[in-house]
């Protein structure tokens, strides 16, 4: 516990376990707040969020065998999404873990894939290190996800000698080569239509500032992805809005004609490169904190390693006085994704089109709160109209795409931002494989709402087997009455009735400082009339 404390650890999400009563008792006490929870995956859910936003490993822990393997998702959603994190499980003593017995599986060998770092603590005189090797490698650029097993003989032994914490040792970024920021500035003086794409390493860098000095000294557009939204805010005129959709979008145009791709901050599992270089013939700039994944579509001319700040600055520095491009593509591209939001803002079809959704989101929250959107039709309707101006603003499993981490990441959400308003906005779906985590909300006290878009159907599938089926089965289903759902759990639950009602509703949850849940029924026939007009599209612009 104390070495926790030395890394700075303030929260640990989870349930307790007969192997594990020790870890839990010396929580109390020690100034870390145990948020008990009714799933495992939603511990590891808490921890992936609280990491992502804070910079600073999230914990969460569980008990052995079925405890320790609820936390497997919501670890391996941290990994793929590079948020800092790290699980904590009991296990079987070291006197039977080498044959069968209760309980007892291999969770080292089961969480090695979807961590940086999986151990199991062998002896007490270990804990010190291990703990800090342990945040150290999740905290890493990359981070990730690290898993420690601690076996119940071990949790009860005492250490030889007196042990204490690690000292902490921070490594700071190094400034850019000079050598490959002139090979960079080759390629872009030879360029003729770039555009910008940065991703959550981006976010993570804290490097919207010198991207919008990077756009606007070269009149470059800029899109995100999907992880990386408000990155780059989009209400600047170069940028391009978020590209990660199934189909070829308006923010993909803005590709297709681009001869230089300047990738900041992104990563391939955010958003496949093929999407945006389909032939391989453009080349890419890439500047993050480490080497690219090798892919045949993303073929690196120059690789500038480094702070990104610091790399984006000594780019446009090292530029001749006066050079900027002329790109008019993000105002014609805006134009067209603020047409989309205007048509469901004034849009007062009932059930709400997906559209008008986003739009009255948007009016209800300020710039600075925080909305998650869970995996579905929702997130993408989300992840590609909603105007996001500041990074971690708007929320999405973007590598592994899990559904049901919403409810319980805004919780973390709300203990990670205490200032802000935070709303999980999740289809009917995904909101009923972790909405037990409202019981957690409201015994804790933490403020947050849920908007619960209702169409009795995993949506988005049955959107993708119309696409390429030209029919859809298996994907109804029936919900509770959400109101007296939300109800019992002592939060406000509030039905939507009309399309003119979301927006007073959302307003009066946010509000409130308890916790709450809007039923709002959403008309997905939208799906297939975006993607046939997407289809038909032509460019460029």
């Amino acid at each position: 516990m104390r070495c926790l404390r030395a890394e700075g650890v303030e929260y640990v999400f989870g349930i307790p376990g007969e192997e594990n009563i020790r870890f839990v008792d010396a929580l109390s006490g020690s100034g870390i707040r145990y948020i008990l929870v009714r799933h495992e995956q939603a511990a590891s859910f808490m921890a992936e969020i609280y990491g992502r936003l804070t910079g600073r490993a999230g914990v969460c822990s569980a008990t052995l065998g079925p405890g320790a393997i609820n936390l497997l998702l919501g670890t391996a959603d941290a990994m793929t999404n590079s948020a800092p994190m790290v699980a904590l499980a009991a296990q079987g003593s070291l006197r039977r873990t080498h044959k069968e017995s209760h309980q007892v599986i291999d969770l080292v060998s089961m969480f090695a894939p979807v961590t940086q770092w999986a151990a199991r603590v062998e002896c007490p005189d270990a804990v010190p290190e291990m703990t800090r090797k342990a945040f150290k490698i999740a905290q890493s650029e990359r981070p990730g996800a690290v898993f420690l097993a601690v076996p119940e003989d071990i949790e009860a032994e005492r250490p030889a000698e007196h042990l204490a914490p690690l000292q902490i040792d921070t490594v700071h970024a190094d400034a850019p080569s000079l050598t490959q920021v002139a090979r960079a500035v080759e390629v872009l003086t030879t360029a003729r239509r770039p555009v910008v794409l940065a991703g959550h390493g981006a976010a993570r860098a804290r490097a919207s500032d010198a991207l919008v000095r990077f756009a606007e000294r070269l009149n470059v557009p800029v899109a995100t992805t999907f992880h990386g939204k408000g990155v780059f805010p989009d209400d600047h005129p170069n940028a391009l809005g978020a590209v990660g959709f199934m189909r070829h979008d308006y923010s993909n145009f803005g590709f297709d004609t681009a001869d230089v791709v300047i990738c900041v901050g992104y990563e391939i599992q955010e958003f496949d490169p093929a999407k945006i270089n389909p032939d391989g013939d453009k080349r890419i700039v890439h500047v993050h904190r480490f080497p690219s994944e090798v892919d045949v579509h993303y073929p690196v001319a120059v690789g500038i390693e480094g702070d990104l700040s610091q790399a984006l600055d000594a780019l446009a520095s090292a530029l001749p006085e006066g050079f900027a491009y002329d790109s008019e593509s993000s105002v014609k591209i805006r134009t067209l994704l603020d047409d989309e939001l205007a048509y469901g803002r004034d849009n007062d079809a009932f059930p709400l089109v997906p559209q008008r959704v986003v739009s009255d989101v948007r009016t209800a929250l300020d710039r600075h709160d925080i909305v998650l959107a869970d995996t579905g039709a929702g997130k993408m309707w989300m992840s590609r109209l909603y105007p996001t101006y500041e990074p971690d603003t708007c929320l999405v499993s973007n590598g592994l795409s899990t559904m049901g981490f919403a409810l319980p990441g805004a919780i973390a959400a709300k203990l990670a931002r205490p200032d802000r308003r935070v709303l999980a906005m999740m289809g009917d779906g995904s909101f009923l494989m972790n909405s037990q985590e409202l019981e957690t909300a409201v015994r804790e006290h933490i403020p947050l709402v849920v908007l619960v878009l209702v169409d009795e159907e995993y949506g988005l599938i049955t959107w993708k087997m119309e696409l390429e089926l030209g029919r859809h089965s298996h994907t109804r289903f029936t919900n509770p009455d959400l109101v007296a759902y939300a109800e019992s759990f002592g939060a406000h639950g509030y039905r939507v009735e009309s399309a003119d009602r979301l927006l007073p509703v959302l307003r009066r949850a946010l509000d409130d400082e308890g916790v709450s849940v809007i039923a709002c029924p959403v008309d997905y026939t939208e799906n297939l009339r975006l993607t046939d007009r997407l289809g038909s599209l032509s460019g460029p612009f």
